[in-house]
């Protein structure tokens, strides 16, 4: 379905006013920062290299104490926060169980575990402010349910993680913590909102952390720093207890759930996370998968949902906006007036930053939602109910891009749309890490199923996907994606269907070369998605 003339007209407007403001950007901006050139020092400790199931089952064992992987976790933390911003009673514990191994791993899966917390749940003690200066000094009082769940499983919090304003935009930065960088190229954004989570875990400096997501705030920060995170169905895990609370149409769409550097310790988190709603994960397709393989029992088929083109318009309308944020900026005062905000921004004396302060200004200019974009997303709905089933996995990018420069997504406000547009449709969905492209910088892709989160295992870093795929995170479950030679496979039940929709027009040069056998043979069928406009 071609664009019409207006559609057209508005994309080139779009393009030209934000092609003037980038310039104007670029012009004016200093030609390096305090951070070109460094890197982060490589990790020393081999402790900090097992997942989170791993160290577990070595405090049990009592080949490590909880002390010494805590203290690892805390040094390693004072060793790259600098670049980034981003437990004695556990080993009493171990000697005074008598019921062995299995009964600790029963009771505490996560014994002596390091955990760190997205800032936006409450972790008792702990600085609660979501990044807003009216904030400053307010400490949780109580634990966030998911976080309560977690530390009764045997997890150390060792301290919460920064986010944007209010949790209000895809790079992590507002005037009360500053900036957080990425570990991978420290002049790259770390997305948001969860992108303190994102930048800790992609530096190795907490093993398992919690996240939330609304529009991406999960996937986005696992992309851009090569780790996994699961957006949860609405519902699963508990939403109490975080700042800012969700509001109006926004209380159906956001899901809280687990980031992780390793794939293996994303099914325990969740079922911790989950509690008493753990049912609701569909356990039977949790089940199915086993580790990772070669080859998959399933075949790829390539789809198009032209729907799509108005992810972003769809998004936007069913998160009922105008929503409170607005108010909640001049909290505990009186509202903001984001017009006043705006010109005491642009002479430096405003507390907020550019993108809250514009998506307050979005807020007062949203009109009455369009029949048009209500029946674009009521069409799209029926089309990936029916095509998914029971069984299907869609594969679909997580972002049109790599970890883009710091500010630029200002510049580039609808590419969280490759995410947000999932949350309306209501479909759980993980974000897995594909390697790393020529610049060093992590890639992926965002595996949606219509039930359930497959569990998989990590993948080998010499198996992972590397090369141009410069987009995305995946369920990464039953399909092998092969490039450039190196290849990661998860076999899942040998009925499921997996398909791929993959026409980017921000990434032309998009390829996923999928390689799959048929359900039920053994002849392997080699298949090329390729971007189309």
């Amino acid at each position: 379905m071609a664009l019409s003339r207006l559609e057209k007209a508005q994309v080139w407007l779009f393009k030209a006013v934000m092609g003037l403001l980038f310039m104007l950007f670029r012009l004016l901006s200093p030609r390096s920062t305090s951070m070109s050139g460094k890197k982060l020092p490589p990790v020393s400790d081999p402790l900090l290299l097992a997942s989170a199931t791993q160290l577990a089952k070595k405090i049990r064992r009592k080949e490590v104490s909880s002390v010494e992987v805590v203290r690892a976790y805390i040094d390693r933390i004072q060793e790259v926060n600098p670049f980034v911003n981003a437990a004695s009673q556990v080993d009493k514990l171990i000697e005074e169980e008598t019921g062995g191994e299995e009964v600790l791993e029963d009771r505490l899966p996560l014994l002596g575990v390091p955990l760190s917390v997205k800032e936006s749940f409450a972790l008792q003690g702990m600085p609660f402010t979501t990044g807003l200066v009216s904030r400053r000094g307010v400490v949780a009082t109580v634990d966030a349910p998911p976080v309560a769940l977690l530390k009764r499983a045997g997890a150390i919090p060792l301290g919460v993680t920064n986010t944007p304003e209010l949790c209000m935009w895809s790079e992590t930065h507002n005037h009360l913590s500053g900036i957080t960088n990425n570990p991978y190229d420290l002049e790259r954004i770390v997305g948001g909102s969860s992108g303190g989570e994102g930048s800790i875990l992609g530096a190795a400096g907490a093993v398992i952390g919690v996240g939330s997501d609304i529009g991406g705030s999960i996937r986005m920060p696992c992309f851009f720093n090569g780790i996994f995170g699961h957006k949860t169905t609405p519902g699963v895990v508990s939403r109490d207890n975080q700042y800012p609370p969700p509001t109006g149409r926004h209380a159906e769409y956001v899901s809280s759930g687990p980031m992780c550097r390793y794939a293996e310790d994303l099914l325990p988190m969740l079922k911790i996370m989950a509690g008493p709603n753990a049912h609701i994960s569909s356990c039977d397709v949790l089940q199915v998968v086993q580790r990772l393989e070669a080859d998959l029992g399933v075949e790829v088929q390539e789809v198009n949902f032209p729907e799509l083109r108005y992810s972003f318009q769809i998004w936007n309308t069913y998160m009922g906006l105008p929503d409170e944020k607005g108010k909640l900026m001049g909290e505990p005062g009186r509202p903001i007036w984001p017009l006043w905000e705006l010109l005491k921004w642009m002479v430096g004396k405003s507390e907020h930053t550019m993108a809250a302060i514009g998506l307050a200004l979005i807020e007062m200019t949203h009109s009455k939602p369009s029949p048009f974009i209500l029946q674009q997303k009521e069409k799209l709905q029926k089309k990936v109910d029916e095509l998914l089933g029971a069984d299907g996995v869609f594969l679909y990018p997580t972002h049109p891009r790599v970890a883009p420069k710091h500010h630029h997504p200002l510049f580039r406000p609808f590419d969280f749309a490759y995410t947000g547009i999932i949350n309306i449709l209501g479909l759980p969905v993980t974000q897995c890490p594909l390697g790393l492209n020529e610049e060093g910088l992590p890639l992926g892709l965002q595996d949606d199923k219509k039930f359930g989160m497959c569990d998989f295992e990590a993948l080998n870093p010499q198996e992972v996907l590397t090369g141009p795929l410069s987009c995305g995170v995946v369920h990464f479950e039953d399909c092998v994606h092969q490039h450039g030679g190196a290849a990661g496979a998860v076999r899942l039940g040998e009925n499921l269907r997996v398909f791929a929709q993959l026409d980017l027009d921000d990434v032309p040069l998009l390829r996923a070369r999928v390689l799959c056998r048929t359900a039920g043979g053994s002849r392997r069928k080699q298949r090329v998605i390729k971007g189309s406009n």
